[in-house]
């Protein structure tokens, strides 16, 4: 195993921050995982012992840990948690992206690991998914989906900041730019005809009443 860390938080901020994890809530569902872990750092000697503290309220004393060497720089064979030992294994056959802690009483727990760069909207995305009770997704799966939407919403931006570019934003009476939401389409025909909104070189504009030729007029 390496030892070279690639940390992304210092190790006292581990230690003295919230943990930040969601768990399934109690019920007779079984699912694939009992919820997500999202630690600040890949240091696993730092970040271990504030979860499995944390934890030891909801699910008792954890005694033992399991991990993917792939995502973790370097893997302890133990950590001190509270002045107790827990013991660190690593597993190639383990889902990479899920921690699995054991409990000599209690029984088992898989959580999902989130990775501590991930933005903190898909965080909150993958917190919920991993809490759902009864689900039969695996970690695996969930950060596939995850990179999915994160696509799509990236997408979706970049094709607003194009439109936006090529002239698609309004443009308010008093020559400000607005953003479409902001120009409900009931509003359109009240716009004077100097104002509307631009796309490209084509501008929609309210259409203008002409009048009709003298003795045309209905009556």
């Amino acid at each position: 195993m390496a030892t070279t860390l690639d940390r992304t938080a210092p190790r006292d901020l581990a230690a003295e921050a919230p943990v930040r994890f969601s768990l399934t809530p109690k019920t007779i569902l079984a699912g694939r995982l009992d919820g997500a872990w999202w630690p600040r750092s890949r240091d696993l000697e730092a970040e271990l012992p504030p979860l499995a503290a944390a934890l030891a309220e909801p699910w008792g004393r954890v005694t033992r840990v399991t991990v993917h060497p792939a995502r973790w720089p370097a893997v302890p064979r133990k950590v001190t948690v509270d002045g107790r030992v827990l013991h660190v294994g690593w597993f190639t056959e383990q889902d990479p992206d899920k921690l699995i802690l054991l409990s000599y009483t209690v029984g088992r727990w898989d959580l999902l690991v989130i990775p501590p760069e991930t933005e903190p909207a898909a965080a909150a995305r993958l917190m919920a998914a991993a809490a759902v009770p009864g689900s039969v997704l695996t970690a695996g799966v969930l950060m596939a989906n995850e990179a999915v939407i994160g696509r799509g919403i990236r997408d979706a931006g970049r094709r607003e900041a194009t439109w936006e570019g090529e002239g698609g934003a309004c443009v308010s009476p008093f020559g400000a730019p607005m953003g479409r939401s902001a120009l409900p389409l009931s509003a359109i025909a009240d716009l004077p005809p100097t104002a509307g909104c631009v796309r490209g070189a084509t501008a929609l504009r309210p259409a203008t009443l002409t009048p009709s030729p003298k003795g045309n007029t209905p009556t």
